[in-house]
């Protein structure tokens, strides 16, 4: 397989224009160029296991305080959801539970998952693997949604006197999960995955040719 990089070619990150390896900056943008990430996946690893453990705490602990004469009642992600639920407001549950519970976990498992492909050098088809990579990518930005309500309720309800909803440290914690998730998708290098496919098809070559050598 042919890539920009066996032609030594690198590509701009920002208007994806295609240059020699040796030229450091973009000739239109003029922005930084390099051939790869340096220690993608090292870096990657690194942040996705801090988004791992923060994830925990902001699952079991109060992700607010609900002070109302003088009761203080937490509630936790899923406690809220379940709240929402018997209040009779299940779409919105159902928005939160998405994007504060499946989608930051569905993000997590899935940057897990090509950074282990890529270096097994696994065969799987690297063009599944790099739309699951943008679709990664993309959606993990909405996990804040959750984060976002809380801090309209404490601005809007603060204001009564009578009832006070304060975040409670959950909500650092979630607001961590998002903003390092983030940072790994891109700090993730996705040419790594067609980089190992056309090193799996050079090697297959090789042998090929090896095998279809006369004896001497």
């Amino acid at each position: 397989m042919t890539t920009a990089a066996s032609k030594g070619l690198s590509t701009c990150h920002l208007c994806f224009k295609l240059a020699p390896a040796d030229v450091h900056h973009c000739p239109r943008c003029d922005s930084a160029m390099h051939l790869r990430k340096n220690d993608s996946i090292q870096r990657t690893l690194a942040l996705l296991i801090t988004a791992g453990l923060l994830y925990i705490p902001a699952n079991l602990y109060p992700i607010m305080y609900t002070d109302q004469l003088g009761t203080t009642e937490a509630s936790t992600i899923v406690g809220g959801v379940i709240l929402l639920i018997n209040l009779g407001s299940a779409p919105v549950a159902l928005v939160i539970f998405v994007f504060s519970v499946m989608v930051p976990s569905g993000k997590l498992l899935a940057m897990f998952y090509l950074v282990w492909t890529v270096e097994r050098h696994s065969p799987l088809d690297p063009r599944q693997r790099s739309i699951m990579y943008r679709v990664t990518e993309f959606v993990g930005k909405w996990s804040m949604v959750d984060v976002f309500v809380v801090s309209i309720l404490v601005a809007l309800i603060h204001l009564s006197g009578v009832l006070v909803i304060r975040p409670g440290v959950a909500a650092i914690c979630f607001a961590g999960v998002v903003i390092i998730t983030m940072i790994a998708a891109e700090s993730f290098d996705s040419r790594l995955i067609w980089d190992n496919m056309s090193d799996d098809m050079d090697d297959e070559s090789n042998e090929l040719q090896s095998d279809a050598r006369p004896p001497l």
